[in-house]
């Protein structure tokens, strides 16, 4: 028995069953000259026909597992295969150094993926590098007459190895059969990651060496609880994580019965778990899981979808469809949040060293106020719908806050004077993200001009400990559970309290298993997550007293200094 305990858990849960190892075909070619040219351009061009029709039906297949955000990945893939430069490279040096279409496809796609993997400081690009990999193994593949590991093939109970996979990997496979997911490659914020968390199957990214250390069909236990791998568990350790999985199980069962049920603590006290979407159908999600609203609506992904700026109507009726959808509940929409890792192929952003400390989010509202009017102006037309609040990224100082406020209630008047409705937005809160340092430590100042916070836990992580949350090497610097961290959140909360201010969390943290009972201890109002994560949620705050967590808070901050240790202690103290 072999245990391996240095991943990164993405997806929680319990996988048994046997490896099922994800091997790559030898895609390597005869580099010769070509004999014919004519033969190797019409090889190249069946090849992207083939690969094109093979992404339509991969997406095709996927529709039923993945949202639209994450189905937008093969429409990504598709635009490169179809994009003229990417194209007539290749015909280019078939034509002109008469090489094979393999080369071809090796060269040009290699110039692509060192390009976008270059871009260190900007890592929505260096995430295309994957993307052209992905690409040139799917042309290499067809040109080779070799079919790629495809995981639909799996028909027993499998835990899949691998190198790295690919979301167009994910997108496919038999969700009956994996029970768990290990690649030596990925990290906690990947497309693979957050498919895998949709898809409620355990996963761990980033545990080095564990294709040479499985064989196929050996047994193996993914625990993503306890963040390891056991191989060839003995009949004992098979036994007591067959019960955990099948607690865990049953739990999920109580998790469904409890998402109609308000979230309310043991001792009285009430939380709001709301959902995280990115479009009109996520809503939809969001509401047959029971969420007690939408805590954060992505209002760029309604840009990135888009080959233009979206228009006033066009945004109008799309916050206007999610505040019907959820029908009378609170619905928060972030506003336009790109630069750092976000860009729009229509709309020039400054090329910068640093994009994440640059022109960003706020930044880039504030600078193009015609952009900010347009949406400002669409969502308070929607406020006659629902319940609706509009929070403001990337704030750093008190004045951006009150500036974008200036604009929020100048768009207000203007339209209160076109739709002659003197009380047009009146019922709309303002916010904002709290997701930099110096907002979470002026929170008491902030919370005098703010109707509620929100603490976004990702970005906030990532600049209190100066480490890119997209680069691997760095990935062990996040570390929600450190003191130090927990400190800053109870003081942006205890800030906003003073205030009557309310507080709510859309991070990644907000649905942590392990996070809950700290937040409700420190007094958070609100917790905003996947909708697949609302159910347990709720339930696991039915369980808590509010007192026990005000306790174990103190305890916490008072005897441990390393994210590993509160952990443990946590976890020990949820068992």
């Amino acid at each position: 028995m072999l245990t391996k305990e240095k991943g990164i858990a993405v997806s929680e849960g319990i996988g048994i069953a046997k490896v099922y190892k994800l091997t790559e075909p030898d895609l390597s070619f005869d580099d010769v000259p070509a004999e014919n040219v004519a033969n190797e351009l019409q090889r190249l061009d069946d090849a992207l026909q083939k690969a094109t029709q093979e992404l339509d039906q991969m997406k095709a297949t996927a529709e039923n597992n993945l949202d639209k955000e994450e189905l937008a990945i093969f429409d990504a893939h598709r635009m490169m295969l179809s994009d003229p430069e990417f194209q007539s490279q290749m015909t280019d040096e078939i034509t002109n150094q008469k090489v094979v279409a393999e080369r071809a496809v090796s060269d040009v796609t290699s110039q692509f993926e060192a390009t976008f993997a270059a871009m260190t400081d900007n890592p929505y690009m260096q995430e295309r590098a994957n993307d052209v990999k992905d690409i040139a193994r799917h042309l290499l593949s067809w040109l080779e007459g070799k079919p790629l590991p495809n995981i639909d093939e799996i028909n027993e109970p499998s835990v899949v190895v691998a190198k790295e996979l690919s979301p167009s990997d994910l997108s496919h496979l038999n969700k009956k059969m994996v029970r768990g997911i290990v690649t030596e490659k990925g990290g906690k914020t990947s497309h693979v990651a957050i498919m895998a968390r949709n898809l409620e199957i355990p996963t761990i990214l980033g545990m080095a060496s564990i294709t040479d250390d499985t064989s196929s069909r050996q047994n193996i236990i993914v625990d993503a609880f306890g963040n390891k791998v056991i191989l060839d568990p003995d009949s004992n350790t098979r036994q007591l994580y067959q019960q955990q999985s099948t607690n865990y199980l049953e739990s999920k069962a109580s998790w469904r019965e409890a998402k109609g049920l308000p979230a309310v603590s043991k001792d009285g006290t009430t939380f709001s778990v709301n959902a995280n979407i990115g479009n009109v159908d996520d809503s939809k999600l969001a509401a047959t899981q029971g969420a007690d609203g939408v805590g954060l609506f992505r209002s760029e992904f309604l840009y990135m979808g888009s080959d233009h700026l979206p228009t006033e109507d066009e945004q109008f009726e799309a916050y206007r469809s999610v505040l019907k959808t959820m029908d009378g509940k609170p619905v928060t929409v972030r506003t336009l949040d790109i630069g750092g890792d976000k860009s729009l192929s229509y709309f020039d952003l400054p090329t910068e060293a640093n994009p994440f400390l640059g022109d960003r989010a706020i930044r880039i509202s504030l600078q193009h106020p015609e952009i900010f009017r347009t949406q400002l102006r669409a969502l308070i037309r929607a406020s006659a719908y629902g319940p609706l609040a509009i929070m403001f990224p990337m704030i750093s100082t008190l004045d951006e806050l009150q500036r974008a406020k200036k604009v929020f209630y100048e768009c207000r008047d203007q339209l209160r004077k076109e739709y002659a409705d003197p009380h047009l937005g009146d019922d709309v809160k303002l916010g904002l993200m709290i997701e930099i340092p110096s907002a979470a430590l002026n929170a008491d100042k902030l919370a005098q001009e703010a109707d509620f916070f929100s603490i976004g836990t990702n970005d906030l992580l990532q600049y209190l400990f100066a480490a890119d949350r997209g680069n691997e090497s760095v990935s062990y610097l996040y570390q929600p559970f450190n003191p130090v961290f927990l400190q800053l959140v109870k003081t942006i909360i205890e800030g906003a309290h003073r205030h009557g201010t309310k507080v709510a969390m859309c991070g990644e943290m907000a649905g942590e298993r392990l996070a809950l009972p700290l937040l409700m201890g420190m007094g958070l109002d609100e917790l905003s997550m996947t909708a697949t994560s609302v159910p347990r949620v709720k339930s696991m705050v039915r369980k808590y007293k509010v007192a026990d967590c005000r306790k174990l808070v103190k305890d916490v901050l008072t005897k441990y200094s390393r994210d590993s240790e509160v952990q443990k202690y946590v976890d020990g103290w949820l068992k």
